[in-house]
């Protein structure tokens, strides 16, 4: 297995390998195709990784030199307290790296990240049919009880 698993920062040369697992996660949950994401999303997403004025950032879990799974969260104000949330918005290991702690590793990097910026919570969300996940989460968190509603605005 050779090296150790380690979680880091993105760097802006790690596209090339940061663009298969952000393809994969998009993959999962069926934005491929007709429905893939424009271009213009990922390129933007990307950019704003490294806008110091952006509130959006990303980890890597990285072993012998391969990407094996990315983490992409985001600070914002709440009207129920005054520190920050940290909303971890997409998280994904390819199959071929689930059951090593990769998954583990990213969240427990971005629960750290959070507590040292002050923030008294870090929740996510994930589809009811991602069980094998959930299996994962639910030893790392609970479940907050809220259903998400959304309405798509043309």
């Amino acid at each position: 297995m050779g090296q150790p698993l380690t979680v880091r920062t993105l760097m802006e040369t790690d596209f090339d390998a940061w663009l298969p697992l952000w393809d994969g996660y998009n993959a999962f949950y069926g934005r491929t195709g007709a429905t893939a994401l424009p271009a213009q999303i990922t390129q933007t997403t990307w950019r704003r990784f490294f806008d110091a004025y952006e509130p959006v950032h990303a980890l890597v879990a990285e072993r012998d030199g391969e990407l094996l799974g990315l983490a992409h969260y985001l600070f914002h104000r709440s009207t129920i307290q005054l520190a920050p949330s940290c909303y971890l918005q997409d998280l994904f290991t390819p199959p071929s790296a689930r059951s090593m702690g990769v998954g583990r590793a990213l969240i427990e990097a971005v629960y750290r990240i959070a507590a040292d910026a002050g923030c008294p919570r870090v929740y996510w969300q994930t589809h009811e049919t991602n069980t094998t996940a959930m299996r994962l989460y639910d030893t790392l968190a609970e479940k907050s009880g809220f259903v998400v509603y959304r309405h798509l605005l043309p």
